[in-house]
């Protein structure tokens, strides 16, 4: 634990006890059924393998890249992984903070608070978050006992089952065929890590500069996180009422001019992967999913709508809408440059991270075609 003025920052431990105890319940289900679902979910895991490597022709054939576990958990479980990859992503920039407690803005106000008030109002973020995310590749995950990752600091892949189940309840869609859909995203995410072996370091380099570049304030990072969640209790600002900031993210309170560089380009390569993933889901889709058509479009106008006021506000606040964009984005950037220079030209994005898009590529995909493919004949 790190600690600021004798107390702890972040009781991590608090914090996952806090978001499973607020974690919203999970669809009634029999324990048939739900052994049923996690069944067909790892089934649907493997399956998603071939058909993505067929597609992406990202993995040379004849070649087996690292092995990755895939785990289908339930929401205390997704809440658990997520905390052990904070608490180890941000191991750096924690120590920082604690490197400047004395005399430093907010140290001793942190430092009277603790790390339990934090912890708990960390937890309450999780709690929101648990209910909404259906899988997820864990690029920094520490390996635990009950969360086993690859060797060598390597990925696992999640799948939370009960959110899957919701969310095909609330679509009305064919269950079987959203399943494989889901599995058909992450694991293309999977694909892309473990066959492309300098992208984890690189990204991990990008965060750390993040990080390292922080203008540490930590009374403010604390006054954000308080904000969100008492926005979770409806003890927020009223409605109608704007702040000073006019409802940055948590991302945005932490930036520095060098930090919107580091940010510029994590957002162009966040905004290649969502899209990208996006991209092999529906282009798989046809051939395995019968009913994509109808799980894409009612799966668009659920992830445009949200689920009200309180949830739009806080995804701002989390910087989600961010996220949602770089789907859009991404997806449109991989598919003008597929149709322009085909999937083995487009795979010239994975050679290097000179080769990677930036954010301004990532809106205009031609001049990403005219730097990595004209330049280079």
């Amino acid at each position: 634990m790190t600690s600021i003025g004798g107390a702890e920052m972040v009781d991590w431990n608090l914090a996952v006890a806090t978001a499973t105890r607020l974690v919203r319940p999970g669809p009634e289900i029999s324990r048939e059924e739900a052994r049923a679902v996690v069944a067909e979910l790892r089934r649907h895991a493997k399956a998603s393998e071939e058909h993505v490597r067929l597609f992406t022709r990202m993995i040379p054939e004849g070649t087996e890249p690292e092995d990755t576990p895939v785990l289908v958990v339930d929401r205390a479980g997704w809440i658990k992984a997520n905390v052990a990859g904070f608490r180890e992503l941000l191991r750096p920039l924690l120590a920082k903070m604690e490197s400047r407690r004395s005399g430093g803005p907010g140290g001793a106000v942190l430092g009277a608070v603790g790390g339990k008030v934090t912890g708990v109002e960390l937890g309450m973020l999780l709690s929101f978050l648990a209910s909404r995310v259906l899988g997820q590749y864990e690029t920094f995950a520490p390996a635990t006992r009950e969360l086993p990752a690859a060797p060598n600091g390597g990925g696992r892949l999640l799948l939370v089952a009960p959110n899957i189940v919701h969310v095909e309840r609330e679509l009305d869609v064919d269950p079987h065929d959203f399943r494989l859909w889901v599995a058909l995203h992450e694991e293309t995410h999977r694909t892309q890590f473990t066959g492309v072996p300098w992208l984890r370091d690189h990204l991990q380099g990008e965060i750390q500069t993040f990080l390292d570049e922080t203008d540490v304030d930590p009374m403010t990072f604390l006054e954000r996180l308080r904000e969100a969640a008492q926005s979770l209790s409806g003890a927020g600002r009223p409605e109608g009422e704007k702040g000073e900031d006019g409802g940055r993210s948590l991302v945005d309170v932490v930036q520095t001019p060098a930090q919107r560089e580091v940010l510029g380009r994590l957002t162009a390569v966040m905004s290649l992967l969502e899209g990208h993933a996006d991209f092999v889901m529906d282009g798989v889709g046809p051939e395995v999913v019968g009913s994509v058509s109808e799980i894409r479009e009612k799966f668009q106008r659920r992830r445009a709508q949200g689920a009200g006021r309180l949830d739009q506000a806080l995804r701002k606040l989390l910087g989600l809408d961010a996220k949602l964009r770089q789907y859009k984005d991404g997806e449109k950037f991989v598919r003008s440059v597929v149709e322009e220079v085909g999937m083995d030209g487009f795979n010239r994005v994975w050679t290097s991270p000179n080769t990677l898009p930036t954010k301004a590529e990532i809106a205009k995909p031609a001049e990403w075609v005219a730097r990595v493919h004209r330049k280079a004949e």
